[in-house]
């Protein structure tokens, strides 16, 4: 059998996975990828830990302004959003259980909801921060907001402003990598033979999830 007639003979079908040719077995290509995956949520999760560090400190010194602050923050909207994030972490996960079992249009759906979650929750977000921006609750040398003239009101929306939007840009990486997700599915491309790139975007997905459940009682709940 020459060369070209053996490579044909062992491409791989719809749904299977693809092995690069410096894995000798698809289980390790599989640990080589998830354990990529963690070495990069670890580092996310450093870079979080720096802002909620920072946050810790200039809370501790302006203990009242941040109190006041806090409260003139929309409750009622960001448990909205905590919920919204927390029913999407559900659904990406029931995702990945549809797909390695092989019910691709159950997994499909379950993702267009998680997407459709991710934009309820950038929607709801928007809302508030035009709120501010009309309050003129803003970051730095921007801040005009006249109810709060507690030393480091300013300090506190800098913060929230800061630790917010990263976690928006978060929101949006992880939707973009869903709908890639997504497209892989309806295709038939993911199947209970190669779920991994489904579990790595469910397991971004879930990060997302874990840090706004740190921000909502750090900034809402003071």
């Amino acid at each position: 059998m020459s060369s070209s007639d053996h490579a044909h003979h062992h491409a791989p079908g719809p749904g299977e996975p693809t092995l690069a040719h410096h894995f000798d077995t698809q289980d390790q290509q599989n640990q080589a990828v998830r354990l990529g995956m963690w070495l990069f949520l670890g580092t996310e999760v450093l870079l979080f830990a720096g802002l909620f560090l920072g946050y810790t400190v200039y809370r501790n010194f302006y203990h009242e302004a941040f109190h006041e602050a806090s409260r003139h923050l929309s409750l009622f909207l960001g448990t909205t959003n905590t919920i919204v994030l927390i029913t999407s972490s559900l659904t990406v996960a029931l995702a990945l259980w549809a797909v390695q079992q092989g019910k691709n249009k159950l997994a499909a759906a379950l993702l267009v909801f998680t997407i459709l979650c991710a934009f309820g929750f950038l929607g709801i977000k928007s809302l508030e921060y035009a709120e501010k921006f009309r309050e003129g609750a803003l970051p730095g040398k921007w801040y005009h907001f006249s109810e709060i003239t507690a030393p480091g009101a300013n300090l506190y929306y800098t913060i929230y402003f800061l630790m917010t939007g990263l976690h928006a840009f978060h929101v949006i990486v992880g939707m973009c990598v869903l709908i890639w997700v997504l497209k892989g599915v309806v295709k038939g491309r993911f199947s209970p033979k190669n779920d991994v790139a489904v579990e790595l975007g469910a397991l971004y997905w879930h990060l997302v999830d874990l840090v706004w459940i740190f921000l909502f009682p750090l900034l809402y709940l003071i």
